[in-house]
């Protein structure tokens, strides 16, 4: 198999499964400035084509936002793909270095905190999700 067809291929599906969460996909900067001048709270999700991402990062994704409380906004970029559309995202992320995965929450286009990739690399996306839920209970609201 040609390695470029399986990546294609491994990409598109971490695609398809963080949009299926209900996940918006920013794939250009300008989008990814239109979604943090929203007011309200944001978890934008850096996915990546890693392990780590698939079998912890993006079902925690997916399974921390069935909550009672949970960010206003839910948006993804995509490390080493979109990598301008990332690289602002990173811009809005303030004192944390790159990493991915990772998620970054922000209230009103401010970062307040993150899950770094070494919050994700090494536990079980239970674990995720209630570090994902403990910050939507600090800043969230109840839907």
């Amino acid at each position: 198999m040609d390695f470029n067809i399986f990546m294609n291929d491994v990409v598109t599906q971490a695609r398809t499964e963080i949009e299926q969460a209900g996940y918006e996909q920013l794939s250009t900067p300008e989008e990814v400035d239109e979604v943090m001048n929203r007011p309200g709270t944001t978890l934008v999700m850096v996915n990546s084509v890693c392990g780590c991402a698939g079998g912890v990062a993006r079902p925690a994704a997916a399974h921390a936002i069935h909550y009672d409380k949970r960010p206003d906004h839910l948006v993804t970029v995509f490390a080493g793909q979109d990598r301008e559309a990332t690289e602002r995202a990173r811009q809005y992320f303030e004192g944390f270095p790159p990493s991915s995965p990772s998620f970054a929450f922000l209230k009103d286009g401010k970062i307040v905190t993150m899950v770094e990739r070494h919050d994700i690399e090494g536990f079980d996306p239970i674990q995720v999700v209630n570090k994902l839920q403990a910050i939507f209970d600090q800043h969230c609201q109840e839907v």
